[in-house]
């Protein structure tokens, strides 16, 4: 037997060896986890461990499988059993939050970035000798910033953020290197086989999180602030998605138009009719039917700022999308479109599609001081006197939700719509309706409305006057 026959055998019988050395490791820290979050048995057995001989600096997953490198775990565990345990909870806390389902459509890096801050933030929060983890000043620093503008430390606030800071290459490299724990690249889908099979094990993972929903809540009870992230983050990964095409209908009117309405018309007597008489039917289809459509309504845009002119830009095409489908547009509508940061800068009223068309062609952000709520409920109501609007049902308000809200509640429903959870530190009235959409949601409720109507002015970036 050559010599470099006898080496490939070593090499295959040494691989072979720490791949179940890989295998008896992962018991190990399972059952090392176990000990401490016992509420999480079910979650720590739910991936599968296959040995992965191109995953060599790191443990990686795709919803399913826990592939690793039995070479890199027995170095790892040798060098730091704690930083094992933290590491294995790392990922199993990414699935558990869903951050695998929700990387279709972000941008990778930031999404990356954001998924580890979350988690190692809720980590932080744990106080457990099997994952301690020694300072990292930087990391911590990261952290509370974050902390610092949102009630916890979920990877969907800390990706709006990463959008509106739009951090350059370097500060992005470091911070990466600073959380990576495990590898991401087998997050995406590559095909739609495989988005379909992502979506079922998506989930999967939101019934096991709504499963032990209240026992983590419960167990982490006792760990300071610790408690309260696991609850919120929990929260946030089995929250649905939002639909925000039916939160515009809520805003509709019933109104009788002229189509035929096939719910009220019974097919069987209309086609016995014409089976015995030939032509002629015994029932009528009705040439009206009633359905919600939207006629008076005021879209207000915080043009603060603190509000990026990107994320204006997608809530008013997806507006826009969805106002003009003839799913939600009387014929003749009275819209009104207010700009506003600490005072009304435009207030453009729409009448019909064309005209909506127009203004979207030729928009332009206007103001760029800071927050002021009031003036526009008071302009509103100034237009309400001057019998400007004949059944107004709703405001709506896009805004990053802080500034200075009105102490009276309005005749009509008000909705501010935010991208992400304000600070703490902003006090909604309770009267008004909060909506906290993820620009996936906007994306996905202007791809249906596109479908039904697949012509849509494409915009460029919006002017700041």
């Amino acid at each position: 037997m050559s010599y470099e026959i006898e080496e490939i055998i070593e090499e295959i019988a040494a691989q072979d060896r720490y791949e179940k050395i890989g295998g008896e490791i992962l018991d190990v820290v399972r059952n090392r986890l176990y000990m401490s979050f016992p509420y999480m048995d079910t979650l720590l057995w739910a991936l599968n461990p296959k040995a992965a001989p191109d995953v060599t600096t790191s443990i990686a997953t795709d919803g399913e499988n826990l592939f690793y490198s039995g070479r890199w775990l027995a170095n790892r565990y040798l060098r730091s059993e704690p930083a094992m345990n933290r590491g294995y909870l790392h990922v199993i806390f990414h699935c558990l939050l869903r951050h695998i389902g929700k990387a279709q459509g972000k941008d990778p890096v930031l999404w990356d970035l954001a998924c580890d801050t979350a988690v190692e933030a809720l980590l932080a929060e744990l106080h457990y000798d099997c994952i301690a983890e020694g300072p990292v000043p930087l990391k911590r620093q990261f952290i509370s910033e974050c902390a610092a503008e949102m009630k916890a430390v979920t990877a969907e606030g800390v990706y709006a953020r990463l959008l509106r800071l739009q951090p350059d290459h370097t500060q992005l490299a470091h911070l990466s290197k600073i959380f990576r724990v495990d590898d991401h690249r087998l997050w995406p889908a590559q095909n739609p086989r495989e988005q379909e099979q992502r979506q079922k094990q998506d989930q999967e993972w939101k019934e096991r999180a709504e499963q032990t929903q209240t026992a983590l809540s419960t167990m982490f009870s006792d760990s300071g602030t610790g408690g309260e992230t696991v609850t919120e983050q929990i929260r946030v990964a089995v929250k649905d998605d939002v639909d925000y095409r039916a939160f515009l209908r809520r805003f509709a009117a019933p109104r009788e138009i002229m189509q035929v309405d096939g719910d009220a018309f019974d097919y069987i007597y209309y086609t016995y009719g014409l089976s015995v008489y030939g032509n002629m039917p015994l029932v009528e289809p009705p040439e009206t039917k009633e359905e919600k459509r939207i006629d008076d309504l005021v879209i207000a845009v915080d043009t603060s700022m603190s509000t990026s002119g990107t994320l204006v830009k997608e809530f008013l095409a997806c507006t826009y999308a969805i106002l003009r489908s003839t799913e939600t547009f009387t014929r003749r509508i009275n819209i009104h479109i207010i700009q506003c940061d600490n005072k009304i800068r435009s207030d453009d009223t729409i009448h019909d599609r064309e005209e909506l068309r127009e203004y979207m062609e030729s928009f332009s952000l206007a103001g760029g001081s800071s927050t002021y709520f009031r003036p526009v409920f008071a302009h509103v109501a100034e237009l309400q006197r001057a019998g400007a609007f004949s059944n107004l049902r709703g405001l709506i308000y896009f805004t990053d939700g802080m500034g200075i809200y009105p102490k009276a509640r309005p005749s009509y429903e008000t909705a501010f719509v935010l991208l992400e959870e304000p600070p703490m530190k902003v006090d909604m009235p309770a009267w008004a309706i909060r909506l906290v959409l993820e620009l996936p949601d906007l994306r996905r409720a202007r791809e249906q409305a596109e479908a039904i109507e697949p012509e849509l002015i494409e915009w460029d970036e919006l002017p700041r006057t």
